[in-house]
Order: structure tokens, then C-alpha cells, then sequence
């Protein structure tokens, strides 16, 4: 029955559906009261919750109630069918000490403490199956830390997952997440509903690693640090394909860093991904950003119905070579990225005063480019302010750092391209809020990059509008400046297609 049930669910996502939510696989119900839970916000509650859980998954599965109080806790254990259910008034608030040790991994050296380990958190689950996390209640990190170097005894996580399966969480607020207010890796059949996650004062919101039929929907997902992001790293000292995961109809904000982001730890593949109707409210980096760093083949992602502002880079795709893997594989690819119906206006960064960058699409050499990337009615407003002197800047070669600023001011006010290959602009628009000197297109170093439909504002002192550099099959077609003018093209060691 699980597996037809998990069969199911695999191919409703593949189809683009919704997953339908699992229920506990027996109807019994468990106070976590009952077990001498006080939901006072004093008591260490943990010792009872935990005895309520493996109740449930003893009687075959059942739901674990939280009424409304405040249940300080330390480490909750996750089983297998059981239904976590937090009642209105209902919170968990993870206390500042006497958290799970974190436990031994012999791949730490491969990634960060915090990706490393997932029992130091406040609920974690590895290995479980059909497990569920509902209800109008509050999961708060209160207690828990953002810093790399963790204290024994506290937690840096909300929620951690582990090689598990068939995972539901709906309706819950997750407020101060810690350093992942969300971790799972090595994970498959996920949905997240209606979720709110509020950490704007500590770092990441989601973070997908390793793991596959992953449905995101119907979220607010604020954070400091990556809201939303997909990696791939080597904390289970192997990794698998990420594929299948969708990301629907939720708003995101990253104040420091990217709003939905691949990487930046890509030692695996993925494909078969999709962001759509979407609403960025802010990222301090990118509001569409993709990285593959350490040997990831990122090939089918699809990006739609988005609408952003007050993004540093509205969207950012980069190819590097970092070796921040095993064996040190080659350089991997970034590929067959669609890109539609996409608004950026404000594209400043929500923190008063950091740097804003133009869009960039950058492989990194002539050997290994970004391929086949389509923007489609992709329109952009950007800050602008730049003199004409910045068009002739020549952003530095960096395969081995990934954030935007590493090529600081580029030479386009729209869009820099470096290392590219069947690069199209379909109806697209950029335009600025300050008159700015560079041109709106610039590509250096590529093969067949097409402008078609497209229209650009035009700086008062700007050489020209498109910008072609040692590219073999360039073309601009259909284009006008915002004025009705013919764009002007400089082409230097390029042929036309």
C-alpha cells in the first residue's frame, strides 16, 4: 500500500499536481498532555512529546496533539507514521541548552558544520517515513544559534531531515530558524504547504539537498540567507540526482543573499526543475540565482509568472570551478534553462547602501559554456546611474568564488554575458531608473546569441546599445530602443548569423 501510495505521488508531482497530503496511517490520537507535557513555556516538554511519538509509531502511526501553550523543548524525535498536529495557540520553542549532540560524519570536511550534521536540531527525523507536520501552531527557534562554530548542547536547526520519505508539513509558522530553519537531505515525496517561515533575523529558509518529488506551495518564505535553495553536497557521503521539485504561488524574501538559488554546493545533478508564479519581495543577491561550482550538470529548470523587486541582480546564472568535492570532478554545465514572463522593477538590494549588479550569464572559459538558456518576455527596470567610462570595464576571470560581486560593475547596464552558447532573448525589455552611460546588451565570448522583439532604454551618453565580442552567430532582430529607435550594435570579432 506505501509504495503504490509513494508511486502515486511521484507521478502527480512529475505531472505538475499538487501531492496529496498523507495522513497518519492510524486514526489514534495522542496528547502530548497526556504524557505530562505542561505547555507552560518553562518545563522542558521534549521528554514527554518524545514518549507521545513513539506511543503513535508503536500503535502502528496515529497524531501527536499539541493544545494551545508554549512547549519548551529540546531535541524532538521524529518516527515514522506519525502526525505532529499543532493546535491555534499551539507553539514548540527550542530551548538554549541540552539539544542532541550533533552526530559523527566522516564527510565533514566536504561542507560546512551546519550541512554536516542533523541531530542537533529541534525536530529532526532520519530515516522515517510518512511523516506529517500540521496545524495553525508556531515551531520557534528561540534557542537555537546561526553561527558555525556550535555551542555542545544547542541546536542550529529547526527542522532537519535525513534520508527520509513521504513528508508532509502544513499550515505551521517556523519563526528563528537558526541557521537552516528547514535542512533535509537525501530526502523524497516532500510537500510543504501553507507554510510560513519568518527567520529574517537569523539565515537559511528551505534548503533542498540531495533529494527529489519536492513540492514547495502556497509559502511565505522571509530569511536572512538563502530563502530558497537547492544543493547538493556530500554530508551522506554520496549524493543523489535532484529532480522533480517545483516551486509554486509563494512569496520570498532574502535580505542578504538569494531569494531561490542553485548551489552554491553542486557536487550532484539536477533536472526537472521549476519556480513559477512567484512573488520575490527583496534579495540581497539575486532574485533568480543558479551556481554550478563544483561539477553539478544543472539541466532543465524552468522559471515562470515571476514578478521581483528590490533584488541586487535580478538574475545571475554562473558556471565555476571550485573542487569543493570528492575526486575533484570537472567542470560541470549549466543547461536548458527557460526563463518566462519574469518583472523586475527596484533592483537595489533590500539592505540600504549594498551594491547592485547588471543580470549576468557567465560559463567559465570558451570550453565551458552556459548553454541554451531562453528569456522570454522577461522585462527588467534596473537602478542605472553608471557613467558611459563603465562600458569599457573588463570584469575579471573567477571560476573559483561564485557570489555576484565577484566581476563587480559590469560593462552592460542590462545584461553581461561571458562563455555562452544558444543564448535567446525573446520579447524581452530592460530599462533603467537613472540614466546610465553603457549599453543594454553585452556578450563577450559566444555562439549563436539572438535578440529578437527586444527593447532597451538608451542612455543619453551610451557608444551603442548591443554589444557583440568574439561571438560566431549573433542577430538582432525586431528591436527598438524604448524611443522607436533602431538599436545601435558594435560587433567586434563577431559574425552575424
Amino acid at each position: 500500500m506505501r509504495k503504490a501510495m509513494v508511486g502515486a505521488a511521484t507521478v502527480a508531482l512529475a505531472a505538475g499536481l499538487a501531492v496529496p497530503a498523507y495522513a497518519a496511517w492510524a486514526a489514534g490520537t495522542f496528547n502530548v498532555k497526556d504524557y505530562g507535557a505542561k505547555g507552560n513555556g518553562t518545563t522542558i516538554d521534549s521528554p514527554a512529546i518524545n514518549k507521545a511519538i513513539a506511543a503513535a509509531n508503536a500503535a502502528g502511526g496515529g497524531t501527536v496533539v499539541f493544545p494551545a501553550g508554549t512547549y519548551q523543548s529540546r531535541s524532538i524525535h521524529l518516527m515514522s507514521n506519525v502526525t505532529l498536529q499543532l493546535g491555534t495557540g499551539a507553539t514548540i520553542r527550542a530551548a538554549g541548552s541540552g539539544m542532541d549532540a550533533p552526530e559523527a560524519n566522516s564527510f565533514s570536511q566536504w561542507q560546512d558544520f551546519g550541512h554536516s550534521h542533523f541531530h542537533n536540531a529541534l525536530l529532526w527525523g532520519d530515516g522515517v517515513h510518512d511523516v506529517s507536520i500540521t496545524g495553525t501552531g508556531t515551531i520557534d527557534g528561540d534557542g537555537l544559534t546561526t553561527s558555525n562554530s556550535v555551542p555542545n548542547g544547542v541546536g542550529d536547526k529547526a527542522l532537519s531531515l535525513k534520508l527520509c520519505s513521504t513528508i508532509h508539513v502544513d499550515g505551521v509558522t517556523f519563526r528563528r530558524g537558526g541557521h537552516f530553519a528547514v535542512l533535509f537531505n537525501g530526502c523524497h515525496d516532500l510537500t510543504f504547504s501553507n507554510v510560513t517561515i519568518l527567520s529574517t533575523a537569523d539565515r537559511d529558509g528551505i534548503n533542498i539537498v540531495n533529494s527529489w518529488n519536492v513540492e514547495i506551495a502556497n509559502s511565505r518564505i522571509e530569511s536572512v540567507d538563502d530563502a530558497v535553495v537547492l544543493k547538493s553536497d556530500f554530508a551522506l557521503g554520496k549524493t543523489f540526482p535532484s529532480h522533480h521539485i517545483r516551486v509554486h504561488d509563494s512569496t520570498i524574501l532574502s535580505t542578504v543573499n538569494n531569494a531561490t538559488q542553485f548551489g552554491s554546493e553542486t557536487c550532484g545533478d539536477f533536472s526537472d526543475v521549476t519556480f513559477d508564479h512567484l512573488t520575490i519581495t527583496g534579495a540581497g543577491k539575486a532574485g533568480i540565482g543558479m551556481v554550478s561550482m563544483d561539477g553539478s550538470v544543472i539541466d532543465g529548470v524552468t522559471y515562470s509568472d515571476i514578478t521581483m523587486s528590490r533584488t541586487a541582480i535580478p538574475i545571475y546564472l554562473k558556471l565555476g570551478d571550485r573542487h569543493s568535492c570528492p575526486n575533484h570532478p570537472a567542470i560541470g554545465h549549466l543547461r536548458n534553462v527557460s526563463i518566462s514572463n519574469v518583472t523586475g522593477t527596484n533592483a537595489v538590494s533590500p539592505v540600504s547602501g549594498a551594491p547592485e549588479f547588471s543580470s549576468t550569464i557567465a560559463g567559465a572559459s570558451s570550453s565551458a559554456k552556459v548553454e541554451n538558456v531562453t528569456l522570454t518576455n522577461v522585462k527588467l527596470t534596473v537602478h542605472g546611474g553608471h557613467p558611459a567610462s563603465d562600458a569599457n570595464v573588463v570584469p575579471p576571470e573567477n571560476n573559483a568564488k561564485h557570489a555576484p560581486k565577484i566581476y563587480g560593475t559590469r560593462p552592460a547596464y542590462g545584461w553581461w554575458l561571458r562563455h555562452v552558447s544558444g543564448i535567446s532573448f525573446v520579447g524581452c525589455s530592460v530599462t533603467f531608473d537613472r540614466d546610465d552611460g553603457r549599453p543594454a546588451f553585452l556578450t563577450d565570448d559566444g555562439v549563436n546569441v539572438s535578440l529578437d522583439g527586444a527593447t532597451m532604454a538608451r542612455g543619453a551618453a551610451s557608444p551603442y546599445d548591443v554589444g557583440f565580442s568574439h561571438v560566431t552567430g549573433y542577430a538582432v532582430t525586431n528591436s527598438a530602443t524604448t524611443t522607436g529607435a533602431a538599436p545601435r550594435i558594435r560587433a567586434t570579432n563577431s559574425t552575424p548569423a
